[in-house]
């Protein structure tokens, strides 16, 4: 049974993710309704995952968040939160973050993002990805990436980093590709590896940098 802590300074909000996530046979081990007490109470029962709110007064969740990385914790922490600016994503995912999930998200977007998290994947909400592609695409015009950096990659790999960078889930690209999701993880944990790539985050710029996305799809 995947094991969950609640991290957010509201009590009704706390309140609707305890209900969804218990009916779906997650087990709530404690709340928190701040980002210190949070960090305690991570440590201390060692969650599958931390359902992190990034808003809070005292210590906000992205500190908390590095603070959990940083003591060496297995918890994945998932970021969730209203969408607030690229630079608030940014931040989270470089405090250490597991994932980033909106407030606005259903009850089956919440739970299986919990699950995938525990599972050790990195869900990103389909509309956070959309907008940190967006800002990359804002950005002035820079040096083009050294496309010769993905001859690491075998031709599947490259097809699965171009789908990733087009910011679709494991079990999107798995359909689109006719393999099993659990093949897609470990495409993408290969692919980390040998790009030297903490996260799917900076999957997702490379992508974008060395051409393998164009207007959103991949080439």
């Amino acid at each position: 049974m995947t094991t969950v802590v609640l991290v957010d300074d509201q009590r009704l909000v706390r309140d609707g993710l305890r209900l969804i996530l218990e009916l779906a046979g997650v087990q709530v081990l404690g709340e928190a309704a701040d980002g210190a007490a949070g960090v305690r109470l991570v440590l201390d029962l060692r969650p599958d995952v931390a359902l992190m709110d990034l808003r809070m007064p005292s210590m906000d969740g992205i500190e908390a968040t590095r603070r959990i990385v940083e003591a060496g914790s297995r918890t994945r922490v998932l970021a969730l939160t209203t969408f607030e600016g690229e630079e608030l994503t940014f931040r989270a995912l470089q405090a250490g973050a597991a994932g980033y999930l909106l407030k606005d998200a259903g009850g089956a977007r919440l739970v299986a993002a919990v699950e995938a998290a525990a599972a050790g994947e990195r869900p990103m909400a389909p509309e956070v990805v959309a907008r940190l592609v967006a800002s990359y695409v804002r950005r002035p015009p820079g040096p083009i990436a050294d496309a010769g950096r993905l001859d690491a990659l075998s031709g599947r790999e490259r097809d699965v980093l171009a789908l990733v960078g087009a910011g679709r889930s494991n079990a999107e690209i798995a359909a689109e590709l006719f393999i099993s999701p659990a093949t897609v993880k470990s495409h993408v944990r290969h692919i980390l590896a040998k790009l030297d790539l903490r996260d799917r985050a900076r999957a997702i710029v490379l992508a974008h940098e060395c051409g393998l996305v164009a207007d959103g799809a991949p080439r």
